[in-house]
C-alpha cells in the first residue's frame, strides 16, 4: 500500500438536492485538506451510512467493524451531469447513485477528473475525433492522451478522513476497485450500476465494455449498435 498523507476534514454543509425529474434528497457535503492531487473533490454523504470514526492517520482498523457503506466514486462531467448531454450515461449514474446510496446510507464522492482526468477542452477535442468515426479510447490516443487518466489516490484519502476502509463499490468499473484496493481500501462487493442507452452512447459504452472491461450486457450493446 503506497504511504499516502492523511487528508482531514475541512468543513460539512447540508445541501437540499433536487433533481430535474423531482427525486429529492438531504446531502451532507464534505471538503477536505491535504488531498494528495490538489483538487477540489467533495464528498456527497447521503442518507445514514456507518462511518466508523475518521481516520487521522494512527492506523488500525477504522470503518472495518460496522456496516459497509454503498460508496461510488463519480468524475465529474460538466456535459452530462450539468447539460444533460446524451453522449454518455454520466447523468443518469449521478441520478441512480445519489437515490441508491441515500436509500441504504453511503458516500458518493465527486470527483474533479473531467473527461476521465483529461480536462474538459481534451474531452470536446475528442468528441470531435468520435464524430470522425473513432471511438472514445481512440479518439484520446490520436490526441497524444492517455485512455484514462484518472488516480484514485486523493478518493482513498477522503474515505480515510470519512472513517471508511470498507465498502460496496457502485461502479462498472473494475479499475477503480482495482485502485482503491491496492491503496489499502477493502472493496466488499462491486455492484453493477443500470444501463442508460441512447442512440448517441451506445458506441461509447460498447468502448467501455471492450476496451476497459465495465460490467455493461455487451450483446444488448452490439444489437443496439448494429440496429
Amino acid at each position: 500500500m503506497p504511504d499516502t498523507p492523511a487528508a482531514t476534514q475541512r468543513a460539512r454543509v447540508r445541501v437540499p438536492l433536487r433533481f430535474p425529474d423531482g427525486y429529492s434528497v438531504d446531502a451532507e457535503l464534505v471538503t477536505f485538506h491535504g488531498l494528495a492531487d490538489g483538487r477540489e473533490h467533495i464528498a456527497v454523504v447521503l442518507g445514514e451510512p456507518d462511518l466508523g470514526e475518521p481516520d487521522l492517520g494512527a492506523g488500525g482498523e477504522v470503518g472495518a467493524g460496522g456496516g459497509v457503506p454503498l460508496v461510488r466514486l463519480h468524475s465529474e462531467c460538466l456535459t452530462g451531469d450539468v447539460f444533460g448531454s446524451a453522449r454518455c450515461d454520466c447523468g443518469p449514474q449521478l441520478r441512480e447513485a445519489v437515490e441508491r446510496i441515500a436509500r441504504t446510507g453511503g458516500v458518493l464522492l465527486y470527483l474533479r477528473q473531467e473527461g476521465r482526468g483529461i480536462g474538459l477542452y481534451n474531452k470536446l477535442d475528442a468528441y470531435a475525433l468520435q464524430d470522425q468515426g473513432l471511438d472514445t479510447y481512440e479518439a484520446n490516443a490520436a490526441l497524444g492522451l492517455p485512455e484514462d487518466d484518472r488516480d484514485y489516490t486523493a478518493a482513498a484519502q477522503m474515505l480515510r478522513a470519512l472513517g471508511i476502509t470498507r465498502l460496496d463499490l457502485l461502479s462498472n468499473n473494475p479499475d477503480k476497485a482495482g485502485q482503491l484496493r491496492d491503496l489499502g481500501i477493502t472493496v466488499h462487493e462491486r455492484v453493477p450500476t443500470g444501463v442508460f442507452t441512447t442512440p448517441h452512447n451506445v458506441r461509447y459504452l460498447r468502448a467501455k465494455v471492450l476496451q476497459t472491461q465495465h460490467t455493461l450486457p455487451l450483446p444488448e450493446l452490439t444489437d443496439l449498435t448494429a440496429g
